[in-house]
């Protein structure tokens, strides 16, 4: 498979968008665009968590209902669900139902609502690389760097969960720390 694939409308994209009307609207206006702000990168960093052992096509798919289940990731929104609002989440087919994500999730809202404004944003941010080459193919495009390693220990460090290194380099990608665009892709760097 060629690691760019062109679309029915002309655009040549990184060949992971596939056909996917809403996969490919995530490729063009979100991966790998720059995301700030605490709110959204919870989200962010929330769906990731869940993502983990999945498809994001099935996060972005279930996006809407996790807005809605998840009180729009308003951190002390999240902090404030307690046993009963997890049992109700584990009955919604809406999301994924993993309690164990369900209550990463309420955990690490805690932990951010217990933060500074705008420090979940840089401190996410501080482990951005300083130089990053985009990849020529799919093949150079690491899981885990020794930036999200550091990124993932430090989160573990201050109580947060599922923030393994390969979530948080899906982090890095996803928000526009890293471009994993591929050399072809019309949003790679130039």
């Amino acid at each position: 498979m060629s690691d760019v694939r062109i679309g029915s409308d002309g655009t040549a994209r990184c060949a992971w968008a596939g056909d996917d009307a809403e996969y490919q609207r995530y490729h063009d206006e979100e991966w790998g665009t720059t995301l700030r702000g605490d709110r959204p990168l919870f989200e962010k960093m929330s769906l990731e968590g869940f993502q983990a052992g999945l498809a994001w096509i099935t996060i972005l798919r279930k996006r809407p209902r996790f807005r809605e289940v998840f009180g729009g990731f308003e951190p002390a929104t999240v902090a404030a669900f307690g046993p009963d609002d997890v049992e109700r989440m584990l009955q919604d087919a809406g999301i994924i139902r993993h309690r164990g994500k369900i209550e990463a999730v309420i955990a690490n809202a805690a932990i951010v609502a217990g933060m500074a404004d705008g420090e979940l944003d840089g401190l996410l941010w501080s482990f951005a690389p300083a130089a990053h080459r985009s990849p020529a193919t799919f093949a150079e495009v690491p899981a885990v760097t020794p930036e999200s390693t550091a990124m993932s220990a430090e989160l573990r460090r201050r109580g947060f969960r599922f923030v393994g290194p390969t979530t948080m380099y899906a982090l890095m990608q996803s928000s526009g720390m890293v471009d994993d665009h591929v050399t072809g892709c019309w949003r790679a760097a130039a």
